[in-house]
């Protein structure tokens, strides 16, 4: 299916969707700053240009951003799939991939080098649609069940894994959000 030329009509539901999604995201980043931001911090967040990313919430960490897009102005240029030499191991206290995992060819690549690049006893912050339709930027690859994610974190410590869950919909959730210590 070509979606470069395909008239997409959006529909109430996804319109709505996406507001609850956006909400929730933007709590769990409030709730979280509240409980790891800290002076002498290092921060990574991936992927932040498009939304206000860690950096609305997080005033005390030092941050870093890491985007695909050259365009993005980020810190790194990079994919967070492969082997990056220009991130040193063990470098971040705290990484914050939302929305992203469900766009990249490799999301076991994605959470080694996340992995690799995380101090240890660093929290990773990740969230991922579950009940949301196909988006941008394309690609948009995967859809991960509480079964999949608790498999694609199973190197990670401690996980602690948020359900969205869908008004009247049992066992669909809309999204996750994802807290692990490594």
């Amino acid at each position: 299916m070509n979606l470069k030329n395909k008239k997409i009509t959006i529909s109430t539901f996804d319109k709505k969707a996406y507001k609850i999604i956006r909400e929730n995201i933007n709590n769990f980043l409030k709730r979280m700053a509240k409980k790891y931001d800290k002076n002498d911090a290092l921060l990574l967040d991936i992927a932040p240009q498009i939304h206000e990313g860690a950096k609305a919430y997080f005033k005390k960490v030092k941050i870093k951003t890491l985007d695909i897009e050259p365009s993005s102005n980020a810190t790194y240029i990079a994919d967070i799939t492969k082997f990056n030499p220009k991130i040193e191991n063990e470098k971040f206290d705290i990484i914050i991939c939302t929305e992203v995992l469900e766009h990249t060819f490799d999301p076991y690549g994605a959470i080694k080098e996340i992995s690799r690049i995380l101090k240890p006893s660093g929290i990773l912050l990740a969230s991922v649609p579950f009940n949301f339709r196909i988006h941008g930027p394309f690609p948009d690859c995967w859809r991960f069940t509480i079964h999949g994610l608790e498999i694609l974190f199973k190197e990670f410590k401690k996980v602690k894994i948020y359900s969205l869950d869908t008004p009247n919909r049992d066992l669909m959730p809309l999204h996750y959000t994802i807290e692990a210590i490594k």
